[in-house]
């Protein structure tokens, strides 16, 4: 079961996060595998695609945003944009849509940012809008301060996070076929005896900035977070990857977070909406596509999966409230 571990080092500014997403990642790659338009992910997307929805988690949960955080990667490589979004109750979806070859060893810059020009997007989309109200967004382009290619996505984001909240952050992610996880270690922004002391925001801000790359504690933690390999973090459990990171640190844990109070996939199609836009289509336009293909077949976008309706189907949907169709005699 997918679950989010939130901790907190005792007495230290640094707080930290390991998300492991199995059976709500594993829908995500089985709905798209089971679309006969699309076939699965090629196995470097999919890694990309985990690797997102893992950092998303992290970051809906580090704000605790009451809406929608969309985590974007587009440029002009064969995979033209990627998405993960993770809603407020930590429900989450992802899709990627490639246009061209990838290969097999390909990496972050040859799918996305083959001419330096690819982007990231992070958008926040509050629940409850007030009127007038847009959804926030920050973008980040996929190279560093010297023009040069960012090889990994935990090395994007961390950099839009020293630029969006002057926090330094530490992120490492990884995903396979099975599990999609990641690890977040962050310096707490400064507050507490600053308010206290009627500091302005933007004087709190520029303290949080002056903080940069400074605090001893975080830059400890942050060096013994970044020793976690791929491997471990894809196939040790929780409470082992701490023991061996943070053995000798005092640790606050707070009560993970699983099943439906935690991560997990969910997806705004349902077959009743697809039937709601079909019988929009109308009767005479829903039977031409059953003369052309014998079916009406629609596919969600965003997670892949399809939709079939066959003539009885069909049929039924047309009918008059309350009417049935007949049943067939030698079918028990």
């Amino acid at each position: 079961m997918s679950e989010l571990h939130k901790f907190l080092f005792d007495g230290l500014p640094v707080r930290g996060m390991i998300v492991r997403l199995t059976d709500s990642w594993t829908e995500i790659l089985a709905r798209r595998a089971s679309n006969t338009a699309t076939g699965a992910y090629p196995p470097p997307v999919a890694e990309l695609l985990g690797e997102m929805t893992a950092a998303a988690t992290l970051m809906q949960a580090n704000i605790k945003f009451n809406g929608a955080l969309n985590l974007q990667i587009f440029g002009d490589g064969p995979v033209k944009i990627a998405v993960a979004e993770v809603r407020h109750d930590l429900s989450l979806r992802a899709t990627a849509k490639v246009m061209g070859m990838v290969a097999a060893d390909a990496h972050l810059p040859d799918m996305v940012n083959v001419g330096n020009k690819g982007r990231c997007a992070i958008t926040l989309d509050p629940k409850d809008k007030l009127p007038g109200q847009q959804a926030y967004q920050g973008v980040v382009p996929l190279f560093g301060d010297q023009g040069e290619k960012l090889e990994r996505l935990s090395d994007v984001l961390q950099h839009y996070m020293l630029q969006s909240e002057q926090l330094d952050t530490t992120l490492v992610l990884a995903a396979d076929d099975k599990v999609a996880a990641g690890l977040l270690i962050q310096r707490l922004p400064v507050k507490g005896e600053a308010n206290l002391e009627g500091r302005s925001p933007s004087d709190r801000d520029q303290a949080n900035e002056d903080q940069i790359g400074r605090n001893e504690d975080y830059n400890r933690i942050s060096i013994l977070a970044s020793s976690l390999t791929r491997g471990e973090l894809l196939t040790l459990d929780v409470d082992t990857i701490l023991r061996r990171l943070f053995w000798e640190e005092k640790l606050l844990r707070f009560e993970p977070q699983t099943g439906h109070g935690g991560p997990h996939f969910a997806c705004t199609c349902a077959r009743e909406r697809v039937a709601g836009m079909i019988r929009g289509l109308g009767q005479p336009e829903a039977r031409s596509i059953l003369a052309e293909r014998g079916d009406v077949e629609v596919g969600c976008d965003f997670c892949g999966r399809q939709y079939r309706f066959d003539a009885v189907d069909v049929a039924q949907l047309f009918l008059a409230q309350g009417d049935q169709l007949p049943a067939n005699p030698t079918i028990q």
